[in-house]
């Protein structure tokens, strides 16, 4: 019988899953050895290391089984109206735009944001997205891929998982990510436009190294910019927080879906109070509790 435990997260109960099966069910582990405990597996994880390293980014192909593509897609679909959306304008460090900041500093360069959240306490514990978010095996998977002793969920009731959605003629614009790296998985493509841009390690815990960031958000930085073809099913693993990334606009009439998992070295992670009203257009009493004892593991701007 399956191991379970079960946990509260925000308003929902959410199924943490032991069992090494439930992944079978919904990952291809013919290709991807999650179940397994030898050299398959270590060859699996060596070179997801190696592309981290070297590009700050590794996408597993087909990671989830195909037979399992459109349920993936048609779950999250039916969650895509349940987003939180709110057009407005910020800037690549998700900080207040009007921020004091010294002339030239790329903070004061602003983008409109057109991308929603589906939240955390939306997303149903049977999804397969949530099946994998919450599952023991994934997580000890996704902290060898990363180098790390262990990876935690976010204390976050509302992020942690959520589906990024961008409708047709919206975008997801040049940002860092506020957790040290993540995970994610497109699960509906767009017609057309939707790309994926990034620019790896293009900042550091030690160095923002701004003229690069300022470059690149002038449209001058091409040089630093690669793009990723990313498909329905594939797994990818980021360094979100020192490659700065964006979703290009997307066209035609369907909406790009994507689920991310945010891990993090750290636990009790909570977002802050003004980064997850501008998401989900809400707080909850875990936020403000948050904001009195927050604590940071970087000095980076954001």
């Amino acid at each position: 019988m399956a191991a379970h435990q079960s946990r509260r997260s925000g308003g929902s109960a959410i199924l943490e899953t032991t069992d090494p099966a439930g992944i079978a069910e919904v990952v291809d582990t013919t290709r991807y050895p999650l179940i397994e405990s030898g050299g398959a597996l270590a060859e699996t994880v060596s070179a997801v290391r190696d592309d981290l390293r070297r590009d700050g980014c590794s996408v597993l192909r087909d990671f989830v089984r195909p037979a399992l593509l459109d349920v993936l897609r048609a779950e999250c679909a039916e969650l895509a109206p349940s987003a939180h959306f709110d057009s407005e304008i910020v800037n690549a460090y998700n900080i207040a735009t009007d921020t004091p900041l010294p002339e030239g500093h790329p903070g004061r360069m602003t983008m409109e944001r057109g991308n929603a959240f589906v939240a955390r306490d939306r997303i149903p514990a049977g999804a397969i997205v949530q099946r994998l978010y919450t599952s023991a095996v994934f997580r000890r998977f996704v902290a060898d891929c990363f180098e790390l002793p262990l990876v935690h969920e976010l204390a976050d009731p509302l992020s942690g998982l959520v589906l990024n959605v961008v409708e047709p003629g919206m975008s997801h614009p040049w940002h860092f990510d506020v957790n040290e790296f993540t995970v994610s998985m497109l699960t509906q493509d767009s017609e057309t436009g939707g790309a994926f841009e990034y620019c790896p390690n293009i900042r550091s815990a030690e160095a923002e190294n701004f003229d690069d960031v300022r470059s690149v958000l002038d449209g001058d930085g091409g040089r630093l910019v690669r793009e990723l073809t990313l498909r329905p099913g594939d797994l990818q693993l980021f360094k979100g927080r020192y490659s700065l990334h964006r979703v290009t606009a997307v066209h035609g009439t369907t909406a790009r879906h994507s689920a991310i998992f945010a891990y993090s070295e750290r636990q009790g992670v909570i977002g802050s109070v003004e980064r997850t009203r501008q998401l989900f257009g809400r707080v909850l009493p875990a936020h403000l509790a948050a904001a009195r004892r927050s604590v940071r593991g970087d000095t980076l701007l954001d």
